[in-house]
């Protein structure tokens, strides 16, 4: 599968859906690697903008895909990363 740029959480479900239709897994198989029912597992691919990053992150290591975070084209210049550093 190709690079996909996520920019808005509403395009998650359509994403993981993709995702697990290619790695060829169920949403019964997915859930039990999760230690959930395929229910749960079915409202968290629907609902997946609501996902917490520790559950996404499993979910995707279960289909095989990593998640690479970069700033956007139009936030590279040293003034926009100052900016938009976190605080930490």
């Amino acid at each position: 599968m190709s690079a996909f740029t996520v920019r808005t959480a509403d395009q998650l479900p359509g994403l993981l859906r993709a995702l697990r239709k290619q790695s060829g897994l169920t949403q019964a198989q997915i859930a039990q690697r999760l230690g959930v029912t395929q229910q749960t597992y079915s409202a968290l691919e629907r609902n997946a903008e609501s996902m917490g990053a520790a559950r996404l992150l499993s979910v995707l290591h279960i289909l095989g895909a990593d998640m690479v975070l970069m700033p956007t084209e139009a936030d590279t210049t040293p003034r926009a990363a100052e900016r938009d550093s976190p605080a930490w």
